[in-house]
């Protein structure tokens, strides 16, 4: 895992701004990273941070959240209940692009001699903007000022404004508009790139077949619309474009529309000093089955009130949108500039990846990229969730719904794998399984509980009885039917309740008997499921009769899950005094990381499963994980215990490590080393620590620095409703403050080495538990409580020294090692020619 505890990005080229992302010098060498990192959404639409000129670029992307083409997965050997139907993100026809000629010569960023330039993601108004001089190869200088935005207030609106003023002398100016579906056609200056031949099993699939057949197509008075159906999904999509100049110089205009390509071109005499500006204004809609003229209807009425209202309404609009959200989001650390900008760039890349999906999920990517084809995973609940259900109650809310709309497929997908109940899909667009390896994916039967824990835990924070008794029940109720079928009961002294044949979160460790994440958090799933049903039967008795009507509901089933729960098996190693992650991984021997070559990290690029599977070594946290989102169900000692064992052999291959281990370090005593795990978690995308922002942002990473903030060093738990606050602030840090919404009250905690202070925002009151004391806080009537202590102080980090030489159950000593023929085929002389 990469740890840092410096500013690791070059302030020469990106200086320091709190409340933005600033770009001061232009490189071709990481254009992907930096199409990512400056990439502009609103959790429908999104825009990747390509050139306005649409020439140079790593990958141009314009993505719409769920919109996908399908394919049939064929699998090398079949078998019966794999995956059928793969799902990949379509790249959306882009209308970004804004070619600039003067004197007939191209502006090429690449290319060009650039004296000033600049880029700025402004997380206070969302807007991305562009300053540059450009030096002709004649010698004539050109300022091109822009700015891009994706709209959060009218999420199928995007605008562009692309301003061009001559320096010093006069010239030709052609200013080309285009729509170009990149998807499918060839860009008039490069052919569409090559899929990459390097083994990632994160990257999207390619198609080799056209995705996007043209349906509609149209230009009247600058304005374009273009539609089309995907091949096999039958999804369809309409982009439509409205262009207006404003120039004192003379120009012509003329527009040129064919299936794949449609053009708006000025031409323009332009004088030194006198401007010319280009407003682009866009509109995408999708559907699964509308007809793409009914979607261009839609596209004129949404252009039609844009154009009445003006651009600049909208980003009034947005700034004041964004006002509000960065009062419910906010997270503020004094003395701490450099963590400061990069959390609230963090928090930004969440709203862009999840405030207007309305009706959609949250996708690994957001819509910054096509990484993991668009797919939507676990991760949302698990890592998103929490910052929505505590700053954005509504969002959350259409996350979850999202999910419930997933349940038919969820239970026919079930039947599948002989199981009663519902299983959802590991990853997904269209609510079908996608995974076409099942060990480590359809085998991660947790997502069942992680849905489940976080529509509970949104419905306990919320109060909202109406989407827990006409949705959120039936999930709980068929996710709870799919453990107490799943698990089976064995004597041993006792009745004891077993799951066997599933893989928990690290996918370095698959198909496994009694996985401690997946026990206890189905042992939550069934608790929640039986309680949620008796409040539901004795507080609402006709939403219960609706309820057991839709879901066939047997009375006796809340006595069978509850039995269930009681009865689970959560292993633990007396010996060790230690959590196993399941039945038999304590029986292997250990991976050696500390002497593991960093060229052969992440291992799964590097070494086959079935090698790595024989280790205990670890993606990402798991045992770690349990022991944060049900922490109540753990003693103090038993976290530390189980940290000190599992976070030397823990890779962090995956980006979905380093937040949750940042959490429990802090709360056990590691506070230098939760600093740092956190701080590689905040900087995952923003210095590619991983080597693939280029793909698109890691979401659930942005959500776990939030986790890592408000849980971690501020201590806030909701474990059943019952709030608690133990701040672990690092001792080089002043302060923290983080908000948290609870029922409608929205509470600003202020953490100091010394003291915590509660305060109403917004709202009546709210009850909080700070180190075990039941306060409450009333709006107008800040608290403040003292702090004695920031928790327990543990000097450096686990060693697995301290493992090794300890003996197992059976009196084996434990020893580490690493596999002993290296996968360097041309060094092994392993892939000889044939003749």
């Amino acid at each position: 895992m990469n740890l840092i505890s410096r500013d690791p990005l070059d302030r020469n080229r990106f200086p320091l701004d709190e409340w933005a992302l600033v770009e001061t010098d232009f490189s071709s060498k990481d254009m992907g990273r930096t199409e990512t990192l400056f990439a502009i959404g609103n959790g429908y639409l999104g825009l990747r941070g390509n050139v306005d000129e649409g020439r140079d670029g790593h990958e141009h992307g314009t993505y719409i959240n769920g919109f996908h083409e399908t394919w049939p997965i064929r699998h090398a050997e079949e078998a019966f209940g794999f995956a059928r139907v793969g799902q990949t993100i379509v790249n959306a026809p882009d209308a970004k692009i804004i070619r600039l000629y003067v004197d007939d010569e191209p502006l090429v960023l690449t290319e060009a001699d650039l004296p000033m330039y600049e880029r700025r993601l402004d997380f206070a108004d969302g807007i991305l903007r562009r300053s540059l001089e450009w030096r002709t190869p004649s010698g004539k200088r050109v300022l091109i000022n822009s700015r891009r935005m994706v709209s959060f207030t009218d999420r199928h609106l995007a605008f562009m404004d692309y301003e061009v003023t001559l320096l010093d002398a006069d010239a030709s100016v052609v200013i080309s508009s285009q729509i170009l579906n990149r998807q499918d056609g060839i860009d008039e200056y490069h052919a569409p790139t090559a899929a990459s031949k390097d083994f990632d099993p994160r990257k999207a699939e390619a198609f080799t077949d056209r995705v996007l057949q043209p349906r509609y197509k149209r230009d009247e008075d600058g304005r374009y619309v273009l539609g089309y159906r995907c091949t096999n999904s039958g999804m369809t999509i309409a982009c439509g474009a409205d262009h207006t100049i404003e120039t004192e110089n003379e120009f012509e205009e003329s527009s040129q529309i064919g299936d794949d390509l449609a053009k708006h071109v000025y031409r323009i005499r332009a004088h030194q000093g006198k401007t010319i500006r280009i407003t682009k204004t866009v509109s995408y809609h999708t559907s699964s089955g509308v007809p793409t003229r009914e979607l261009a209807d839609r596209c004129d009425r949404t252009l039609d009130r844009a154009r009445d209202e003006g651009m600049e309404s909208f980003v009034e609009r947005q700034r004041e949108w964004l006002s509000e959200f960065w009062a419910r989001t906010d997270v503020v650390l004094p003395g701490q500039p450099v963590l400061q900008q990069a959390t609230r760039w963090n928090l930004f890349q969440l709203a862009q990846a999840s405030m207007r999906a309305d009706g959609q999920g949250v996708s690994a990517k957001g819509v910054s990229g096509s990484g993991y084809g668009g797919h939507y995973f676990w991760d949302t609940e698990v890592y998103v969730l929490p910052f929505l259900t505590y700053t954005s109650p509504i969002a959350a809310r259409n996350a979850l719904r999202f999910r419930h709309a997933m349940l038919d497929h969820a239970r026919m997908r079930a039947t599948e794998l002989n199981q009663l109940g519902a299983l959802f899909p590991w990853r997904t667009i269209n609510g079908l399984e996608s995974s076409a390896y099942y060990a480590a994916g359809t085998a991660q039967y947790h997502i069942d509980a992680d849905i489940s824990h976080a529509l509970t835990q949104y419905v306990s924070a919320t109060g909202d009885e109406d989407f827990l008794a006409r949705e959120a029940i039936d999930i709980l109720v068929e996710t709870a039917r799919m453990w107490a079928d799943l698990g089976f009961w064995r004597a041993n002294g006792g009745d004891i309740f077993h799951i066997h044949g599933v893989t928990g979160p690290d996918e370095y460790t698959t198909v496994v008997n009694d996985n401690l994440y997946t026990n206890v958090m189905a042992r939550s799933n069934l608790r929640s499921a039986a309680a949620a049903v008796t409040r539901i039967r004795e507080e609402d008795p006709q939403a219960y009769d609706r309820m057991v009507a839709r879901v066939k509901f047997d009375e006796a089933e809340i006595d069978e899950w509850s039995r269930a729960a009681e009865a689970m098996h959560i292993p633990f190693d007396e010996n060790l005094r230690i959590h196993p992650q399941d039945a038999q991984f304590l029986e292997k021997e250990r991976w050696d990381l500390s002497h593991t070559p960093p060229e052969k990290r992440p291992l799964l690029l590097h070494f086959h499963p079935l090698v790595i599977y024989r280790f205990q070594v670890l993606k990402q946290a798991d045992v770690v994980l349990a022991l944060l989102l049900q922490g109540d169900q753990f003693t103090a000692a038993e976290k530390r215990a189980d940290f000190d064992y599992y976070d030397p052999i823990t890779t962090g291959d995956s980006t979905l490590s380093a937040v949750v281990q940042s959490i429990i370090a802090a709360e056990v005593g590691y506070s230098s080393l939760a600093l740092k795990y956190f701080t590689s978690g905040l900087f995952v995308d923003l210095a590619d620590l991983h080597n693939n922002t280029a793909d698109g942002v890691h979401v659930a990473s942005t959500g776990g620095v939030w986790s890592a903030l408000v849980y971690g060093f501020g201590g806030f738990r909701d474990h059943g409703g019952r709030i608690t606050i133990d701040p672990r602030l690092p001792e080089e840090w002043q302060g923290l403050t983080y908000r948290i919404t609870l029922r409608d009250t929205r509470v600003r905690v202020d953490v100091r080495q010394a003291d915590v202070e509660l305060t109403v925002e917004d709202g009546d009151r709210a009850t909080v538990f700070v180190r075990g004391e039941r306060v409450t806080v009333q709006a107008g009537e800040p608290v403040l409580i003292g702090l004695d202590h920031q928790g327990p102080r543990l000097p450096g980090a686990p060693r697995a020294a301290d493992v090794e030489g300890n003996l197992r159950a059976d009196g084996s000593v434990i020893t580490s090692s690493l596999p002993t023929i290296s996968l360097d085929t041309s060094e092994a002389g392993l892939l000889e020619p044939i003749d």
